[in-house]
C-alpha cells in the first residue's frame, strides 16, 4: 500500500491557491478540467516533495473544484492535513505576515494549526526536536478552533 493523496473540496480554487500555493508554500504539479464533469483537480506538493510527486504522483493534496455551487460545512468532518517544516516560529510568522491566523500558536516549539479559506484545519510540526521556546508563541493564545 502506498498514500497517494488527501483530497480536498474547495469553494473558490483562487483563493484556496493563493492560500495553498502563496501563504503556505506548496506547488502545483497537475491540473485536470473537466467540462463534462463541471470540475477542476489541481494537485499540489509540499516543496521538499516535487521531484517525487511527479515521478510518483503521490504524496499530493487535490484540490477538487466543483464549478457549480455547494457549501461545505466543516469541510465535510474533514480531519487535517499536516506537514513538517524546518522552523516552525519562522513559517509561522511568514504565514501571520500573509494575513493567516495562526489557530495554535506553536508554544511548545513543535506544533501549531492554521485553517485554510475552506476551513481545512492543517497541522504544522518542526522538524526534528522541538525547537525552544520563545515569545510571542510561548504566550499566544489560541484563536478559533483548530
Amino acid at each position: 500500500m502506498q498514500y497517494l493523496h488527501t483530497m480536498v473540496r474547495v469553494k473558490d480554487l483562487e483563493q484556496s491557491l493563493d492560500f495553498y500555493c502563496n501563504k503556505l508554500g506548496l506547488v502545483e504539479t497537475n491540473r485536470y478540467d473537466s467540462d463534462k464533469g463541471r470540475f477542476t483537480l489541481v494537485f499540489l506538493a509540499a516543496s521538499e516533495d516535487v521531484e517525487r510527486a511527479e515521478n510518483d504522483k503521490a504524496p499530493l493534496v487535490e484540490l477538487t473544484y466543483n464549478w457549480d455551487t455547494e457549501d461545505y460545512d466543516g469541510g465535510r468532518n474533514f480531519g487535517h492535513l499536516a506537514y513538517r517544516v524546518d522552523n516552525i516560529y519562522d513559517v509561522c510568522q511568514s504565514l501571520m505576515e500573509k494575513g493567516v491566523t495562526i489557530n495554535r500558536p506553536p508554544r511548545d516549539g513543535h506544533m501549531a494549526f492554521i485553517r485554510s479559506p475552506d476551513n481545512i484545519s492543517i497541522e504544522l510540526l518542526q522538524k526534528g526536536d522541538a525547537l525552544a521556546s520563545q515569545e510571542p508563541w510561548a504566550s499566544m493564545e489560541n484563536t478559533g478552533s483548530w
